[in-house]
């Protein structure tokens, strides 16, 4: 076992803090919603539940991101849960937002894109926007939720994978 480093996190040290926050896998999800200019799509892996009475989830868009002032002032999102397969779904949204060319894009009610055979989908309506750094918090009510069956598409360290549960080849 490897020794551990232990720092205090200034602005010198960006590249290690980000190195140990990667040491916590994550789910990768394509947030998607309807903006001025159109339809507009994110990869990201900072989506977690918040609430479940009443039902919110939330996520946080980075403040330099070009996509974020859509995303900051849309009334409604889908947060789309990739499964391990759709590791391409996640890099064409991560390397730009507005192709929505793909088999099987639909669109709800607000017009919000909504993204085929995902392990879960969450059609949200926006209920707070928070200061939260070089990123904002944005809080979203569970209005819709889709689901299915499969394995989760995961990142760490940098890294995307898939995942096995313990005593199945997975961490015991």
């Amino acid at each position: 076992m490897s020794r551990a480093e232990t720092f205090i996190p200034r602005p010198a040290d960006g590249r290690r803090l980000r190195d140990a926050l990667g040491r916590f896998a994550t789910g990768v999800t394509v947030v998607t919603a309807r903006s001025a200019a159109g339809p507009v799509g994110i990869t990201a892996n900072s989506f977690a539940s918040l609430s479940l009475d009443p039902p919110l989830v939330i996520w946080a868009p980075a403040r330099a991101s070009r996509r974020f002032a859509a995303f900051a002032g849309a009334g409604h999102f889908a947060v789309h849960v990739l499964a391990r397969e759709q590791f391409a779904l996640g890099r064409h949204f991560a390397l730009q937002g507005t192709d929505f060319a793909l088999d099987g894009v639909d669109s709800n009610d607000e017009g919000v894109p909504l993204l085929p055979d995902c392990l879960a989908r969450f059609e949200c309506r926006r209920e707070a926007v928070h200061e939260g750094g070089d990123h904002a918090l944005i809080i979203g009510r569970i209005e819709r939720v889709s689901l299915r069956d499969g394995a989760p598409l995961i990142f760490s360290a940098g890294h995307y994978g898939g995942f096995l549960p313990a005593g199945e080849g997975g961490a015991d």
